[in-house]
């Protein structure tokens, strides 16, 4: 029988050894063989791509990852996906992977800020040349391209200031000049928006954000056409960092719930905007909410939903004010991350790490990511604390 990709997260990966609903937690090192016939046996299925029901050694995964492996394949409809410790452990498994000394990459100029990091700080020691274009600009992105460019890195919507981007016109022209893409779709998250779908060679999430979806684990996908496959494979295999049986456990608890959870997180967003774009303190919204825009069109397009990060644009003299207006939040936490079931508010200065995002005098960004709490209480919230902006 046919199921829905809703139905599927909900009954994937029980345990057929225990019975239980789900799969065991299996630490491991060393893996035991009956025979050394067996062994070969079972390294040349690995090599072949054949299916497994567990790895040769434990720096290679375990019966724990390899389910929650099915869980994703199935998510991204990929050829193959590799499992990594963190979200930006995957981020750097793709550099790492698909570029090689002389290589230019072109990079969003609207990436996670670690991303920048790698790009600006490690690349260069390996030879390896990045250039940023604009995501507002596909113009931009076209003129930069050479005979170099081996890798275009996308991350949509854009990181803290989110701009949606035009999918199909960056596949085509990767795909005229023989380029391999990597996006990183954390924020859409695979049941919204399915890159390798619209023909990106690598899809990107962080698990440690709405895959995991409970604040309490951290972890990374790097799903793979079959293009790219060896050629992952091999790093992924050299550079041994991989998900723990704990961590792919505490995933697989957490994506059962993915597509309610993203539900909720959804229709409290629009709540809370709805209140929001009406302040006169809140210069502006950056979230896909208005029909007509630019930003508004390109989610239509490539997305099927929505999800709870986004940030606001604030006019006001005083940052002080701005901080205060954070500070003051009482449902939503100041920290890192975002994804989980809770509330969260950031302040970001992205005036240095942006070469073509510019913010005009006396405006100030505040990320917010909306959670799973009755939404007229985060309105009241907000609407207690806008009155300390100045």
């Amino acid at each position: 029988m046919k199921k829905s990709i809703n139905t599927l997260l909900k009954h994937s990966s029980f345990s057929r050894v225990n019975r239980s609903a789900n799969p065991a937690v299996v630490r491991a090192s060393t893996i035991l063989f009956d025979s050394m016939q067996e062994l070969a046996s079972h390294e040349k299925k690995i090599l072949n791509d054949k299916p497994i029901t567990h790895y040769a050694y434990g720096r290679y995964g375990s019966q724990t990852t390899i389910e929650l492996q099915k869980i994703i394949k199935e998510l991204e409809q990929a050829h193959h996906v590799f499992l990594h410790s963190t979200g930006f452990g995957s981020v750097s498994l793709a550099f790492m992977a698909l570029c090689q000394s002389g290589d230019e990459v072109l990079v969003g100029d609207n990436v996670y800020y670690p991303t920048r990091e790698i790009s600006e700080k490690l690349l260069p020691k390996y030879n390896i040349k990045t250039k940023y274009y604009d995501p507002n600009n596909i113009n931009d992105l076209k003129s930069k391209i050479t005979k170099k460019t081996k890798l275009i890195f996308v991350e949509n919507p854009g990181s803290i200031t989110f701009e949606f981007q035009d999918l199909k016109e960056i596949i085509k022209l990767a795909k005229k000049n023989n380029i391999t893409t990597a996006m990183d779709n954390t924020w859409g998250t695979p049941l919204y928006c399915r890159p390798l779908s619209l023909g990106f060679d690598v899809s990107i999430s962080s698990a440690t954000k709405y895959f995991s979806g409970h604040s309490d684990a951290m972890g990374g996908t790097l799903a793979v056409n079959k293009k790219t496959y060896n050629k992952i494979k091999f790093c992924d295999k050299l550079l041994g960092s991989r998900l723990s049986a704990d961590e792919a456990y505490l995933i697989i608890r957490g994506i059962r719930t993915l597509d309610i959870r993203l539900k909720a997180h959804s229709e409290n967003t629009i709540k809370v905007i709805n209140f929001l774009k009406k302040q006169k303190k809140i210069k502006e919204v950056l979230y896909p909410h208005k029909p007509g825009s630019k930003n508004y069109k390109m989610w239509k397009k490539f997305y099927s939903g929505a999800t709870g990060l986004f940030s606001i644009v604030i006019k006001a003299k005083s940052k002080s004010s701005v901080l205060k207006f954070v500070n003051k939040l009482e449902l939503f936490g100041i920290g890192y991350s975002w994804g989980g079931f809770e509330s969260l508010a950031i302040y970001h200065d992205i005036s240095k790490s942006r070469n073509f995002y510019k913010f005009e005098k006396n405006e100030h960004l505040v990320r917010i990511h909306v959670g799973l709490e009755d939404s007229l209480d985060l309105i009241n919230d907000l609407k207690n604390c806008l009155k300390h902006i100045k």
